[in-house]
């Protein structure tokens, strides 16, 4: 456990930086406990990705806290602070610690959606590659039959994982490359199946009838699938991402976040802000480029990380 720790520490260390480390120096610059620190604080906080009326009531608590326990030292503020987040983060996912590797169906289907350039492809490669390490057979769906590219860089995953790909040419109708997929995952008794799709944000009517054609079509093999649908964004994208996630809500039933770039310029906040506006479960958390780079989010692991 201390080594995951230690791990994601030095993973998070930019991430943490524009976080706690701005509230580290504003309490001990401000050297006392007074409004001007509230405010501060509080605009560290909207600056931070969690969301506006996140992080009022985050301040709120703080004020009341401080009150309670009459605290006059900075940096207890500081501390009070961390519990505070920490309570949030973790009573948000009470419920939700199960193993995303977790396999009750046979295919397990997991579509995975999201804008270009998010890192898409290859968090299900990586994804892949983790199922493969588990003993678990994989076949990947190259949907995204929008970009040659995609295609292409997901039969290099498959490739490198050593699992079958079904393909169709650049252009083709994505919900038939689906169907074919569902079809060889059964026919072949694969344990997971997993679909690329495109990144198209553009237009929403368009995203959600491709969507809902692809679900149908999965409907006609397995009733029951997808199991899962992930929603993959860019942390660095901020309040963007956010945005991106409540389209993306409108026009699909998401299971999950796959929240990449963690390693990079992401202020930390997105984690907290995202499953608390919008009750989607943060599900893995990408912080660097490796295949274990992609971890399982665990919400008591990354609050010690980033807040320790």
């Amino acid at each position: 456990m201390l080594s995951i720790i230690k791990n994601l520490k030095e993973k998070l260390a930019k991430t943490k930086n524009n976080f706690i480390g701005k509230i580290a120096e504003a309490v001990k610059l401000r050297g006392k406990v007074d409004e001007d620190l509230m405010d501060e604080l509080e605009e560290i906080l909207l600056q931070s990705d969690i969301g506006s009326d996140l992080s009022i009531e985050i301040i709120d608590r703080l004020r009341e806290q401080i009150r309670l326990n009459k605290i006059t030292d900075p940096t207890l503020v500081q501390t009070a602070l961390e519990n505070i987040i920490k309570k949030i983060l973790k009573s948000d996912y009470a419920d939700e610690l199960e193993s995303p590797y977790q396999i009750i169906h046979n295919p397990h289907v997991v579509l995975f959606v999201g804008v270009n350039g998010v890192g898409k492809t290859t968090t299900i490669g990586k994804i892949a590659r983790q199922f493969k390490d588990k003993g678990k057979s994989v076949m990947l769906v190259a949907a995204d039959t929008f970009r040659a590219a995609a295609i292409e860089q997901l039969e290099i995953w498959a490739q490198r994982v050593d699992c079958p790909i079904i393909k169709q040419q650049h252009g083709a109708d994505p919900s038939s490359v689906v169907y074919d997929g569902l079809r060889a995952a059964v026919h072949q008794k694969v344990d997971v199946l997993l679909i690329d799709t495109a990144g198209r944000l553009h237009n929403k009517v368009n995203l959600m009838k491709e969507l809902d054609k692809m679900n149908r079509t999965m409907k006609k093999v397995l009733a029951d699938a997808p199991h899962e649908t992930y929603l993959v964004i860019d942390a660095t994208t901020g309040q963007n991402a956010i945005s991106q996630a409540r389209t993306f809500k409108e026009v699909t039933d998401l299971t999950g976040i796959v929240l990449t770039k963690l390693d990079g310029t992401a202020k930390g906040g997105i984690v907290i802000g995202i499953k608390h506006q919008l009750q989607i479960p943060v599900r893995f958390i990408g912080v660097g480029e490796t295949v274990d780079d992609l971890k399982v989010f665990n919400p008591d692991e990354f609050v010690e990380a980033l807040f320790e």
